[in-house]
């Protein structure tokens, strides 16, 4: 009797301490929130990527993470709302589509961090702007397209056609132009970064049209346009991500775009007390974009080429067009 009474003395006095503050509790981490754009979780590209880079600090930095998807533009303000009522130390808002809700959550919440990823359109003192030089990524892919068809036919399928996209456009046809100067680019454009029907459905059409390699930045659309390649036996070009993965034996190279490290930095900001707006564009010169081949499709003499023209980008030999006006104007 009195060896239990004592066993139950000792858990009361463990319990006590610890009510008091006297055990050891864990110390969880800031809460960051990443709000998505309509396409959302499963895209296996853009916003996967950005998650990507939240699991990353999760595991490196023990920050909680959490994510709010949007299913339409209405839904961005209001989750950026949720968000800040959560207690958030940072939110970063994934898409130039969201960058009208940014700038009027970052005044509605003047004290609230803020990243706004593949934007520089919201500008406040709360607000960190990262963005890309996606065309480089795009013309490198575009040297291994030129190299790669047998039909002298390309394809590009964008999403929603906006400066943004036509960044990748203009630099993967200026790609093909500087290593094949005889192929034909055709462009498509879906008016969606969700529909991967309509990804599917364009690609289809530009086969038909012979051709035989398409690069699509489209979001959740180049799933329909990989699942195309694999069906009529083409090459698929990926977007953000190495897409690799989707069919190893159809998708050529991927234009790798590092928004999983462009989040990361930026929880890595808040997690290190030295967030502060302004901007950030990830280029070839830091590694923030680049062209991945994971299936190893690439012959070694085209990842040759790819390097050389990488390193002429990087050393401001030529700047990679990225519109309508500099694509017209390009020349080496």
């Amino acid at each position: 009797m009195k060896k239990a009474l004592a066993i139950v003395l000792s858990l009361l006095l463990v319990f006590g301490m610890v009510a008091c503050g006297g055990g050891a509790e864990v110390e969880e981490g800031p809460l960051v929130v990443l709000i998505t754009d309509t396409g959302g979780l499963g895209d296996e590209s853009f916003n996967d990527s950005a998650w990507a880079g939240f699991q990353r600090a999760e595991t490196e930095l023990g920050v909680q993470i959490q994510v709010i998807e949007s299913a339409t533009s209405d839904d961005y303000l209001p989750n950026i709302s949720a968000a800040v009522e959560a207690g958030a130390a940072l939110i970063i808002c994934n898409g130039f589509l969201m960058a009208e809700a940014t700038q009027q959550g970052a005044e509605q919440y003047p004290d609230q961090a803020f990243a706004l990823v593949d934007s520089a359109d919201a500008q406040a003192p709360n607000i960190l702007n990262l963005t890309f030089n996606e065309q480089e990524g795009s013309f490198l892919v575009g040297v291994a397209a030129a190299a790669m068809t047998e039909s002298n036919v390309i394809g590009f399928v964008g999403g929603i056609q906006l400066p943004l996209i036509e960044k990748f456009q203009f630099g993967f046809q200026a790609g093909v132009k500087a290593a094949n100067p005889d192929a034909q680019v055709l462009i498509n454009y879906t008016q969606s970064f969700s529909d991967s029907a309509l990804g599917k459905e364009n690609a289809l059409a530009q086969n038909k049209l012979g051709a035989d390699v398409i690069y699509h930045a489209s979001g959740g659309c180049g799933i329909g346009v990989i699942q195309a390649a694999g069906e009529q036996d083409f090459w698929a070009i990926g977007v953000d991500q190495d897409q690799s993965a989707l069919d190893p034996d159809h998708v050529l190279c991927s234009m790798i775009k590092r928004v999983d490290v462009a989040t990361f930095n930026a929880i890595k900001m808040v997690v290190d007390g030295e967030f502060e707006g302004g901007g950030y564009v990830f280029s070839l010169a830091d590694e923030g974009i680049g062209a991945g081949d994971e299936a190893g499709n690439l012959p070694a003499d085209v990842l040759a080429s790819i390097e050389v023209w990488k390193e002429k980008i990087v050393n401001g030999e030529f700047e990679v067009p990225y519109d309508a006006n500099t694509f017209a104007n390009f020349s080496l």
